[in-house]
């Protein structure tokens, strides 16, 4: 008997799995000291234009292929993918957060989960053949866990957007159910961004959001903040 993937997908994209993601804003403190994201309704959009102008065609997408391949077996197609991950994030924090989100992911699941091609991927990146990222090692394990695909984006999307939520509650601040409202209403736009990432062109794949870029790399040099990127 198949065992059950509930408990593996909420493992996987548990919002409070010890990596580090709290410690990162992904850019938002940026907005936020900018004052362009200052009260619930600027929040929300900018969480729905963080899931719709970048994750979909970005690190979701990353997701989606490196299932795809680990579920070929594809360790060359994997360690590419790596490649384009890693050209694709101009910004150094998030290239370095993204990093060290993905070697703290293995090293919770690798205790599980032992299988050929998440060991060649750790040892590309112990021997700096690959740089290693979150969006990438999220997939893999989601294809060996045999999460569905589908089940998997979803997930991943929400974790995103809780993470979203979470730091603008703090650094807006936000009340509590205000937070709780954004995230019931991006519901709609998590599942219709699922099923867009499994049929998305191949060629938008890495399209870019300038906008995102400049303000992660303006983070870098804020006066004062609490975040690491």
């Amino acid at each position: 008997m198949m065992k059950n993937f509930l408990g593996s997908l909420l493992h996987l994209s548990d919002p409070t799995l010890p990596i580090g993601g709290y410690s990162h804003s992904n850019g938002l403190e940026t907005y936020i000291q900018l004052r362009l994201v200052n009260d619930t309704p600027s929040t929300a959009l900018f969480v729905r234009n963080m899931l719709l102008n970048n994750l979909q065609y970005n690190d979701a997408a990353f997701v989606k292929l490196a299932y795809e391949v680990t579920k070929n077996n594809d360790i060359k197609a994997l360690l590419q993918l790596d490649d384009e991950c890693g050209a694709l994030k101009t910004a150094r924090e998030i290239r370095e957060a993204s990093q060290k989100l993905s070697l703290r992911l293995i090293k919770i699941f690798k205790r599980q989960t032992v299988e050929g091609i998440i060991n060649e991927y750790e040892k590309a990146i112990v021997e700096k053949r690959a740089e290693g990222h979150y969006c990438i090692v999220f997939g893999v394990y989601a294809a060996l866990l045999n999460i569905p695909l589908h089940e998997a984006l979803y997930a991943f999307f929400y974790n995103a957007t809780v993470g979203m939520v979470t730091n603008a509650v703090k650094l807006v601040p936000l009340g509590q159910l205000d937070g709780q409202d954004i995230l019931h209403d991006m519901q709609e736009l998590i599942e219709t961004l699922t099923d867009n990432v499994i049929s998305l062109d191949r060629n938008h794949v890495g399209l870019c959001n300038i906008g995102l870029d400049v303000r992660c790399m303006q983070h870098e040099r804020l006066y004062s903040r609490l975040y690491m990127s």
